[in-house]
């Protein structure tokens, strides 16, 4: 696979011998990969916050009430530990609180403070311009398409894991 379109990233392991599938699969991962390089770094420099602390702050927005720290943890798919170091960051950083769960006293709501909110709003305008310049490369009709095939595959990947199964080598 010598086309203008490798970088030395994980898809630089695939030969021509490989099935198509995992030259498919290892392009994908290489593209997801240099999309969130940017994301990073681009959010380091110019909001000093990182890729795990906007993600959370992108599940609140979403949750005007706050989440359960379980739930955040669910919904970024990370284990309630790294929850709960993000959340003492931005708790620090006074972009959110941290509140007793009046349903459950173990648990805890994580919310927006007034200057969490203002400042992901900020964050998210930005963000969104930063995603539709990655994509800017391609035809918008390819970019309809490419989002119809992943959610082919997502449904396909969903029906895999709820059946719990896997293939037999």
């Amino acid at each position: 696979m010598n086309d203008k379109n490798n970088t030395l990233d994980t898809e630089t392991r695939a030969t021509s011998q490989d099935h198509h599938t995992l030259r498919l699969w290892l392009r994908l991962q290489a593209c997801s990969n240099l999309i969130q390089g940017q994301i990073r770094s681009r959010l380091r420099s110019q909001f000093d916050i990182t890729l795990p602390r906007y993600d959370l702050m992108a599940q609140l927005e979403r949750s005007p009430k706050g989440l359960r720290m379980g739930e955040l943890s669910k919904r970024m798919m990370v284990t309630g530990g790294n929850i709960t170091g993000i959340t003492d960051q931005l708790v620090a950083e006074g972009l959110v609180v941290r509140e007793g769960n009046p349903e459950d006293r173990r648990a805890y709501i994580v919310k927006f403070t007034p200057q969490g909110h203002e400042a992901f709003a900020k964050m998210a305008i930005i963000y969104e311009k930063w995603v539709i310049e990655f994509f800017d490369g391609m035809k918008e009709m390819d970019r309809y398409q490419l989002h119809s095939l992943l959610a082919t595959l997502k449904a396909h990947m969903k029906t895999i894991s709820s059946a719990k199964s896997s293939p037999t080598v």
